[in-house]
């Protein structure tokens, strides 16, 4: 694949930070020498997770929206391979496969600021979309589970279409949202990852958890509430009216996916002051977010964990890694036996 950079050796030693009488987790890491095909390169690897990144703000560009979320996966792993690595990590059991890098497209969106450059994005994230299906599918037909870090969440589309191809047939998704992205079909953007599988017949049952109502419009919440396999709650109702329970939502929510294979998708705009391309002062805590990774990742159908829409700066690069590093450790921990 030309877009997909292996993490190598070097890459590593050049980011772990090793320190004398600590074990620390990119030094038990599984890495690739070389890269062949990837479903034959990690079929017969003894990990259970594959960690990637997917390097681009294409879709959210084409979305009109805030750029940036191509640096997730450079402030995550920095982090990542320099926690500890202890009975409750295992690093042995992870494979860094590399990331998705898209500098090129970028360079091609920049250089044309009008609006025939959205129309151009919109087709640049189909070619995406192409090799997020093709890295997913790869992993979960080896029989592993793929960690996505990084990119817009245009890319839940290429996770349900990757995942649905290699388990031959619909899934379903959890989304730890401030936002439906179940807009329009007007090409390929942020906004519409979930409505495109919806349409395509890789999405089954959906269910948004945290819909901020400021942001949702009228004709949206019209659209899913005629659909029976969609369902939501909102931000306000959990946290500010005090109608709903978090913990009991979280079960509700779970009774409506867990019939099937169904992936985790987690949007940083939904975390209170986290830098995305969608920043809130109003969301849910690093906790809760900690907490409901936790609760979708220990089922057996959990089938990948995506967090997007983070675009750090420099100063918040490692507050955003960070919390993604949290959010990682938190899923791999539920298959630690």
């Amino acid at each position: 694949m030309q877009h997909l950079v292996l993490f190598t050796s070097k890459d590593r030693d050049t980011l772990l930070k090793a320190r004398k009488g600590e074990s620390k987790f990119g030094e038990h890491v599984q890495l690739l020498a070389n890269l062949t095909n990837i479903y034959d390169d990690i079929v017969n690897l003894d990990v259970d997770y594959v960690i990637f990144g997917i390097s681009e703000d294409i879709g959210v560009y084409a979305n009109h929206g805030k750029t940036g979320t191509y640096k997730a996966w450079e402030a995550t792993i920095k982090v990542l391979l320099n926690i500890q690595n202890n009975s409750t990590t295992k690093g042995k059991r992870v494979l860094i496969l590399g990331h998705l890098d898209y500098i090129k497209a970028r360079d091609i969106v920049k250089q044309d600021p009008t609006k025939k450059s959205i129309s151009k994005a919109r087709r640049l994230v189909e070619d995406i979309d192409k090799d997020v299906t093709y890295v997913v599918s790869s992993i979960i037909k080896a029989g592993k589970t793929p960690i996505i870090i990084g990119g817009g969440h245009n890319n839940a589309y290429g996770n349900i279409k990757g995942t649905a191809l290699a388990l031959n047939g619909k899934v379903n998704v959890i989304n730890f949202d401030a936002h439906t992205d179940f807009r329009a079909e007007e090409g390929r953007h942020s906004g519409n990852g979930f409505s495109y599988a919806f349409a395509e017949g890789f999405l089954k049952n959906y269910f948004v958890f945290g819909l901020h109502e400021n942001y949702t419009s009228d004709k949206l919440f019209k659209t899913i509430k005629k659909l029976k396999s969609i369902k939501y709650n909102t931000y306000e109702a959990l946290e500010v009216r005090n109608q709903l329970d978090f913990y009991t939502e979280m079960e509700k929510a779970q009774n409506h996916i867990s019939d099937r294979h169904y992936g985790i998708e987690i949007d940083c705009d939904a975390i209170a002051n986290i830098p995305s391309s969608a920043m809130s002062p109003i969301g849910f805590s690093v906790k809760q977010a900690r907490a409901f990774v936790h609760y979708f990742g220990k089922h057996d159908n959990a089938s990948y964990l995506h967090i997007c829409e983070a675009s750090p700066t420099k100063k918040t690069a490692a507050k955003v890694g960070k919390l993604i590093t949290y959010l990682i450790t938190d899923f791999i921990r539920t298959g630690i036996k």
